[in-house]
């Protein structure tokens, strides 16, 4: 097509030149001039329609290439948004729990067949049943007595003397770590109210706590504690090394209005720390708390705080429903969970922890006495321990506590 315009260009150029000699009379050099001149004028407008074609053309095709990266863009966003939401999932996190199901699900299968092969094999030893006449009815041996029930530890301070104590500032707040295997480091520590006794010795709690009466004292010794602890939290995120704390709680705080009341102000002032502080009830008070008190639980959970049940005496329990409740740890202790462990829950021993940890609930062993209990948590994968063997309660240092100018008997180690 361009050759055709060319070509017309050329004879209107000859023609034009023709023009001019013959019409014009003008010379050949003239004429030749004139042809020149016209077929320039007319090269140029087809070089400035076409270069204004292509401009054009590519504009168009600029474009086009915009809106098709745009396109692009918009699919890898897509595909970006799908690629996070699959690396959410966590598919090796939903693997491994449900394989920590079926292994629980096997165990329990195991022990409900090996509990149905015993009952079947004493039914086929047993001796034929026979009527029993009025005779062997007298004979007959009565039914065996009940266990009692372990007697609590009376404490050895009388009550008016932890009066006086206390009046005179003699109760101190020490600390014992939560230590975690194998290799042994503190991830909580646990508050432990302790006595000066005039000669400098130390009493434990068991030894003044006490068990009927005297909750004013209670409240008094709880919330000092928990004043101890915010300080110390506070303390030590202020240094750079956040810790866990648990501060003991009964049912003579969460029943008392003003007591619980200043503890919910307490929690609200330090919300920055509240996750950090764990409130440790024996499983006993636990169980029998009213709906009062059960709502005063709620509302600490609520401002962050969390739950840890000492002296547990059996896991066969809701887990989900102390999960919901608050309750971060269930304390049992060491001796119990090895020595028989079916007197606590259905699941193999093995089980028990990861059963737990499905619910954010952790299982502590408490009463660390020797080497040998270590090597069998570990062999059964229970990682959370406590008791005097492996870390025993001392004074809190001296740049964390509440009252640094207080001194304490020199004997003390400080921890």
């Amino acid at each position: 097509m361009q050759v055709l315009i060319y070509s017309f260009i050329a004879l209107f150029a000859a023609a034009m030149g023709g023009l001019a000699y013959f019409a014009l009379t003008f010379t050949p050099a003239n004429a030749v001039l004139v042809a020149l001149v016209f077929g320039c004028i007319g090269v140029l407008a087809m070089e400035r329609v076409l270069r204004i074609r292509a401009e054009n053309r590519l504009e168009r095709a600029i474009e086009d290439l915009s809106r098709l990266l745009a396109t692009d863009a918009q699919a890898g966003a897509v595909l970006g948004q799908r690629i996070n939401a699959i690396a959410d999932t966590n598919p090796g996190q939903r693997l491994e729990t449900v394989e920590a199901d079926i292994s629980v699900l096997g165990t329990v299968i195991r022990q409900v067949a090996e509990a149905v092969a015993e009952i079947e094999d004493k039914v086929a030893k047993a001796p034929p049943r026979r009527e029993m006449s009025s005779g062997d009815r007298m004979i007959a041996s009565p039914p065996p007595a009940a266990r009692p029930a372990p007697r609590e530890r009376e404490p050895v301070i009388p009550l008016e003397t932890l009066r006086q104590a206390l009046s005179d500032k003699r109760l101190v707040q020490h600390i014992q770590p939560l230590l975690r295997l194998p290799h042994r480091r503190a991830i909580a520590y646990d508050l432990v109210p302790r006595l000066v006794l005039e000669d400098g010795d130390l009493a434990d709690g068991p030894d003044f706590l006490p068990r009927r009466g005297g909750y004013d004292v209670l409240r008094h010794i709880e919330g000092s504690a928990l004043v101890e602890a915010i300080a110390i939290a506070r303390r030590a995120r202020t240094g750079g090394q956040p810790v866990a704390l648990h501060i003991p709680l009964s049912r003579a705080t969460l029943g008392d209005g003003p007591a619980i009341e200043q503890v919910q102000v307490s929690l609200d002032a330090n919300r920055a720390i509240a996750d950090g502080l764990t409130f440790l009830i024996e499983e006993a008070d636990w169980m029998a708390m009213t709906a009062h008190e059960r709502a005063s639980t709620d509302s600490l959970v609520r401002k962050g705080a969390g739950f840890s049940l000492s002296g547990v005496t059996s896991l066969r329990i809701d887990v989900a429903e102390l999960a919901a409740q608050g309750v971060r740890s269930l304390r049992v202790p060491a001796v119990d969970l090895l020595a028989n462990p079916a007197s606590l829950t259905d699941f193999h021993l093995s089980d028990i922890a990861n059963y737990l940890a499905r619910f954010d609930v952790s299982l502590l062993a408490t009463g660390i006495a020797n080497e040998r209990q270590i090597v069998e948590l570990l062999d059964n994968d229970i990682l959370l321990v406590q008791g005097d063997y492996i870390g025993a309660a001392g004074p809190v240092r001296h740049d964390l506590s509440l009252d640094v100018s207080r001194t304490i008997a020199p004997q003390l180690r400080r921890v």
